[in-house]
């Protein structure tokens, strides 16, 4: 009956903003929606699977944005540790800084980026929208042994991004990283109390009654309101002059960006990430189009069943979703609480630095990452010290636990996700 009435709730909501015309459906398959966890706040308090997701008065709040601090774009050496060495490069004038490439529209690097929640499960919701046009995408493990994407619009749009599901603590690292609006659909009270009073709380951007920020029913989707939330990116630019908000480009330093493959003894064709025995994933190395291509689960795996894929699509472009540069972020993973630890709501410290691998190219290199900056995208060095080039494009960046552990053999890795 909750189910049914939020349902409800939600569908008004959406119904208020105007939807594009409807094109071809979608089948349907089998799945359930992943939960928001609940805040429990007295012992006979409903232990709704929704709760914290409902619709809230919640709005783009009026405060005075405060301009970002700037930096200089190439790192200072003083921010690395000193096992680590960054030279004072800064990419070309007119490059996308997160892909090392010419934006598809120059006009697009003259704001501040977004920063999208799009869900991955239940399987039903697949294809998604955007992440073909994503610069960076970050997976990382949400609860109930599923994941959750967070993709960064910067030098590229694409027209709807979705499904858009609830946001995470992890989602600030993001925030911060890219001085991004921050865009998800309703959060737990512990994410979303915690984001209304930081000091990004500006550049939270949640459903309202109408039709600003622009969230809307995909027409051409048949399922559930509640998976059926896309973020209409055409009517985002009307939103923020409405709102005044602020949307100046911020001062992003760029990754290190090379053509040229790095030289490493080990070879990365497959890279395979489980995250459990309902979430698990691989990317493939093509060597015609040097980029990798991500192959999603289509089933569970247990009682003996062996592992199947399918190849993960974007329904804006028709095309596999594919990446440059697929780089394995080892991150601690904590509870603040014991009712964190009952509901999984996780801590995911994307701070000061860890390890990595990185691969591109069909070669791995065991690398760290660094966070130098609080309000700068992370970099990665090889196990030298030494700065790694990505290649220049879309680069996807998988989360996993410090309690982690890989296996690999003649190109395959194979990255097994544990947390506390």
């Amino acid at each position: 009956m909750r189910a049914l009435l939020l349902n409800i709730i939600v569908l008004i909501l959406f119904l208020i903003s105007s939807c594009a015309p409807a094109s071809s459906s979608i089948s349907l398959a089998a799945g359930i929606p992943s939960r928001t966890p609940f805040q429990p706040i007295e012992n006979n308090a409903p232990d709704s699977l929704y709760a914290g997701e409902a619709p809230t008065p919640l709005y783009l709040p009026s405060v005075t944005p405060v301009p970002p601090t700037s930096i200089p774009e190439a790192v200072a050496a003083a921010t690395l540790s000193a096992d680590v060495t960054a030279p004072m490069v800064a990419l070309p004038m007119g490059l996308n800084p997160l892909t090392g490439m010419l934006p598809s529209d120059t006009a697009l690097l003259d704001r501040r980026p977004l920063a999208i929640k799009v869900a991955n499960y239940p399987r039903y919701i697949r294809p998604q929208s955007g992440l073909t046009h994503a610069d960076q995408v970050y997976e990382y493990y949400i609860e109930g042994g599923l994941t959750r994407f967070i993709a960064v619009f910067y030098g590229d749009t694409s027209d709807w991004v979705g499904p858009v599901r609830s946001g995470r603590f992890f989602d600030e690292n993001i925030q911060r990283m890219y001085q991004a609006f921050l865009v998800f659909k309703f959060a737990d009270p512990r994410v979303l109390d915690h984001f209304k009073v930081s000091d990004f709380s500006q550049f939270i951007v949640v459903p309202t009654l109408g039709s600003c920020p622009p969230f809307k029913l995909l027409p051409e989707r048949h399922i559930e309101v509640y998976n059926n939330s896309y973020f209409y990116t055409p009517n985002w630019e009307d939103c923020v002059e409405r709102n005044s908000l602020d949307n100046n480009r911020p001062v992003l330093r760029g990754a290190f960006f090379s053509d040229l493959a790095p030289l490493s003894d080990l070879q990365g064709l497959k890279i395979y990430t489980y995250y459990s025995d309902y979430s698990y994933n691989y990317w493939s190395y093509s060597s015609e189009t040097r980029q990798y291509y991500r192959y999603q689960e289509i089933d569970d795996v247990h009682e003996g069943k062996p592992e199947k894929y399918a190849p993960l699509m974007d329904r804006m472009t028709a095309t596999a979703v594919h990446a440059s540069n697929v780089v394995v972020l080892y991150a601690t993973h904590t509870f603040a609480n014991t009712f964190d630890e009952e509901d999984e709501v996780y801590h995911i410290d994307l701070t000061g630095s860890g390890d990595a691998y990185v691969f591109r190219d069909g070669v791995g290199v065991v690398a760290r990452w660094h966070r130098t900056n609080k309000n700068q995208p992370i970099l990665v060095s090889a196990a030298n010290g030494a700065m790694l080039n990505l290649r220049p494009g879309i680069t996807f960046y998988e989360v996993i636990g410090t309690q982690s552990y890989v296996d690999q053999d003649a190109g395959e890795w194979h990255f097994h996700h544990a947390t506390p």
